[in-house]
């Protein structure tokens, strides 16, 4: 609590001074030495916490520093700007960690896909990063408002990597995931799905520093 003290005037504090009682002058200092501490200690106590100071500590958590890594190397290889390969970065992660997938796996798929192209579209249809169908997925997309949500990047790649993770569940194997999402499960040397993890480990050395 903050000491508030009235507007005295001089006859006022002069006839508070007469009415005290005669003490020691080294009792009076240690009084007022006391009392000046208190407020102090109070002021202390009530004075606002900077902003920010209840804000959960991960919050402020950084990032994955092979995130970064991996935005620098991926601009290299693919040609794409920097901002614009972080943005995908970025994206792959959170998509990842929403289905429980692994980064690497969700941007090894991008680099087969589209090479990071976000406006790729094969004959068959397929389109955006992760080069979805969109007749295929129509109830993941309208989720999102409509069918053109699937050339806004960090939408594609959530999709994607969603779709990725149920074809996970319904076949049992990350290897016939892969191939399904490919639609080449008929594939009984599973080319796609051997390019795909060969994929990952590259952007996995890299990401480690290799």
């Amino acid at each position: 609590m903050r000491v508030h003290r009235a507007p005295y005037t001089a006859c006022a504090i002069s006839a508070f001074a007469v009415t005290l009682p005669q003490r020691p002058f080294s009792s009076v200092c240690a009084v007022v030495g006391a009392a000046t501490l208190l407020a102090l200690c109070s002021d202390e106590a009530q004075a606002p916490q900077p902003l920010g100071a209840c804000v959960p500590a991960e919050r402020f958590a950084p990032a994955d520093p092979a995130q970064s890594i991996l935005a620098k190397y991926l601009s290299r290889r693919f040609f794409i700007a920097g901002a614009a390969a972080e943005r995908v970065v970025d994206a792959a992660y959170q998509a990842a960690r929403d289905v429980g997938l692994d980064p690497y796996l969700v941007l090894a798929v991008i680099a087969i896909e589209s090479g990071f192209n976000p406006i790729a579209e094969s004959v068959m249809g397929a389109k955006g990063l992760m080069q979805i169908i969109p007749k295929y997925h129509q109830r993941l997309l309208l989720a999102h408002g409509s069918e053109q949500a699937i050339w806004d990047p960090e939408v594609n790649i959530a999709l994607g990597a969603r779709i990725l993770q149920e074809y996970v569940f319904r076949m049992g194997t990350l290897e016939a995931a892969l191939q399904y999402y490919n639609g080449a499960l008929s594939d009984a040397s599973a080319q796609y799905a051997s390019r795909v993890m060969a994929e990952r480990e590259r952007l996995l050395e890299v990401g480690q520093g290799g």
